[in-house]
């Protein structure tokens, strides 16, 4: 008994000795305590958060040890603390540039934006409210040189990224396709900026992990979550021009393991008309209403796991004429499981369904005809496993059925087409320095067969630096308009399409570097695309009996290279400023004409200043563009083998917008739009078209933050 005792005594002897306490705080620049800091040790599974006032507390075996701090809008800091060390104090530098959020885009596996080996560009709700934008295309044109949106058949909205068309971007929200297009391209309308919490957007082709149309780059909007116990926002917005009107409603709360967010906004432009220069030609441009309802369930079923619904309604009509307005509406709804099985399993499951339909509207008649419908039912399985630190495996599939029917069809019959697909991606961490990741997937179309794409992108860090480069195949399969179109262009010719169409294909290359460090981030990327099989319509004057028609064929390509560089800088006392630049070039192939309206030169800029009182909060922004010559060639009308020599003049436009928020609830905007008044001697169909200077104002109130004022 008396050895048993000696023993035990020896044992909790032993186990005081080695038991230690970290004690400290985390404070920040101007030595304000950091609330709710995580604090870690390397390698080790302790590790805890600072309270309120920035204090933690680490119960570790003695020893010394190095202590991972972190906290969102600061740079990570990493020091060397011995165990009983209790008066340690920790100093966090900001991180100005915000390099640290979440992207997932990018290598679908959660990294911060600085850490990833795939050159991401985020753009977040606090970019979007500066911008004062109201789609996709506000923050798109503001915000990504390169990006160019002009005036298809019609009036019909298009876009081109440094030589590919919309059809080669592929637009995503919360990671999941979009049904319906027009005139190739998204319907940019359906896409408006409420309830959003960033955009990440991945240039390159992307195919490895997204399939089909992410030949040339990737735009994932991601949707907020709510986090308060309630909100409301009520906003407006008006225009002196174009009669341009803005409104919406933003509703949400949070109840023990529900939360919801409703989002709806009802926008409006009339009619109007531009003149060129002498007056000798005007253009009527098309005005249009609209209705987006968005709502986003979560409920959570444990700290680790959680089902999100989704369901969307979008209602669209433009007016394209006194007898007729053109409609569309989508339908959207989903059920996602996000879950963490362990501490090293994730799965992430769901199903997504998306209708989109299109139609004419004849106000005398009262009579509405659909004449355009694309659904699209999709399931999808995502699987991740870590081995530590270093290593993750991510497991996946899609299945879609793809069903369409269009007036574009012979008598307006429709198509199916069922897809699926399967992939794997490695995520390799090597030493401090090093990240690989490695993709392959393999789709399976049912009207063509399959297609195999790999991916590999690495990075390496030292310091401020980061030096990334990757290679990519992607792929762009033809669409059921493609394969089947039979459809009479006014009476003047036909569009026939064409059912041994290939995939258009791209091989994509890129190299940066980026330096970063508390104030200033400066990133220059170099892209390389070779572009083959491209999908395209080409005259044949063999076809309707000698008359002739166009008809979708793959041609040779081209190869297209462009250069990004993006210099950030943000200090403390409020001012901020952002340039950046794109390059482009096409080269073609056997002599043939450059065809890439795509201007070679591009810049967008802002300069901010935001400084804040105790009830006031004051934002200036300038931003703008500017988009250089571009000579290119387009199909002569009339003698559709003919190619013609074209240009678009340079131009630059200005955006001023004072944002001021009243006690933490009342926001005020005012902006002024094309700053300096420019106007096109000539309206061309990639011209803007603007009347001159527009004055816009917007208000909203948060009554939740009003009710807590009193």
């Amino acid at each position: 008994m008396r050895k048993i005792l000696l023993l035990t005594s020896a044992a909790i002897c032993c186990m005081a000795m080695e038991a230690g306490t970290i004690k400290g705080i985390v404070v920040g620049d101007d030595d304000k305590p950091v609330a709710y800091a995580y604090v870690s040790v390397e390698g080790k599974k302790y590790a805890t958060q600072t309270d309120k006032n920035g204090y933690f507390r680490l119960e570790v075996p003695s020893g010394t040890y190095k202590l991972n701090i972190s906290s969102m809008g600061y740079e990570k800091k990493q020091v060397d603390i011995e165990a009983g060390n209790n008066n340690v104090k920790v100093r966090l530098h900001e991180d100005l540039i915000h390099l640290n959020q979440v992207t997932v885009t990018g290598t679908r596996t959660p990294k911060t934006l600085a850490n990833t080996p795939v050159v991401t560009r985020v753009i977040t709700a606090e970019d979007i409210k500066k911008i004062d934008a109201t789609n996709i295309k506000d923050v798109l044109v503001a915000e990504i040189p390169g990006v160019e949106f002009s005036y298809s058949m019609n009036q019909q909205v298009s876009m081109r990224l440094q030589g590919l068309g919309g059809m080669s971007v592929l637009f995503l929200i919360d990671g999941e396709r979009l049904a319906g297009e027009t005139l190739d391209n998204t319907d940019f309308q359906r896409l408006n900026m409420d309830n959003i919490e960033r955009i990440e957007i991945v240039k390159g082709a992307a195919s490895a992990l997204y399939g089909s149309n992410s030949v040339g780059a990737v735009v994932n909007i991601i949707t907020k979550s709510e986090s308060e116990p309630w909100a409301v926002q009520l906003g407006t917005h008006w225009g002196n021009r174009y009669g341009e009107q803005r409104h919406g409603v933003t509703a949400s709360f949070r109840q023990g393991r529900l939360t919801n967010i409703l989002n709806v906004q009802n926008d409006k432009t009339d009619s109007y008309r531009v003149y060129e220069k002498d007056n000798a030609d005007s253009t009527l441009v098309y005005g249009s209403r609209q209705w987006n309802f968005k709502d986003k369930l979560v409920y959570r079923i444990n700290g680790k796991s959680h089902l999100i619904g989704k369901a969307g309604y979008y209602f669209h009509e433009r007016n394209s004429s006194d007898i007729q307005k053109d409609r569309s509406r989508d339908f959207s709804g989903g059920l996602r499981y996000v879950g963490q099985l362990t501490d090293d399993d994730a799965l992430d499951i769901g199903y997504t369904g998306d209708r989109y339909d299109k139609s004419d509207f004849y106000p005398a008649t009262k009579k509405d005809l659909l004449d355009y419908k694309n659904t699209q039912h999709s399931l999808r399985a995502l699987y991740t496993h870590t081995f530590g630190k270093e290593l993750a495996m991510t497991l996946g599939g899609d299945g879609m059925a793809d069903y369409l029917k269009s007036y574009q069809f012979a008598g307006g019959g429709s198509h199916k087409q069922y897809t699926a697909d399967v992939f794997a991606q490695a995520d390799w961490n090597i030493g401090g320095h090093w990240n690989i990741v490695g993709g392959l997937r393999a789709d399976y179309f049912s009207k063509y067969g399959w297609e195999l794409t790999p991916k590999v992108a690495a990075m390496y860090r030292t310091g401020a630096w980061r030096f990334r480069g990757s290679y990519s195949k992607g792929f762009r399969a033809p669409t059921l308009k493609e394969l089947y179109m039979d459809f009479n262009m006014a009476n003047i010719f036909n569009i026939y399409g064409n059912e041994n169409l290939k995939s258009e294909k791209t091989n994509s290359f890129s190299v940066s570097a980026e330096y970063s460090k508390r104030y200033y981030s400066l990133t220059v990327t170099g892209y390389y695309h070779i572009l083959d099989n491209e999908i395209s319509t080409i005259w044949d004057q063999a076809l309707d009996n000698g008359r002739g028609a166009m008809h979708y064929q793959n041609v040779e390509g081209t190869n297209l290279a462009s250069i990004d560089a993006m210099l950030m800088a943000r200090y403390p006392c409020g001012i901020g400023a952002k340039l950046s630049y794109a390059y482009f070039h096409e080269f073609t192939r056997n002599g043939a004409p450059n065809t890439a309206d795509t201007r070679p030169h591009t810049l967008t800029w802002q300069v901010d200043y935001r400084k804040a009182f105790r009830n006031y909060e004051l934002n200036v922004v300038v931003n703008g563009r500017y988009l250089s010559k571009a000579d290119f060639h387009t199909i002569s009308y009339g003698a559709f083998d003919t190619y013609l020599a074209m240009s678009s003049p340079a131009y630059q436009m200005w955006k001023l917008t004072l944002l001021q928020r009243f006690f933490n609830a009342f926001n005020v905007t005012m902006s002024v739009d094309n700053l300096f008044n420019y106007k096109p001697k000539q309206y061309q169909y990639n011209s803007p078209y603007t009347v001159g200077t527009v004055f816009t104002m917007g208000a909203s109130v948060e009554l939740g933050q009003l009710v807590r004022l009193f």
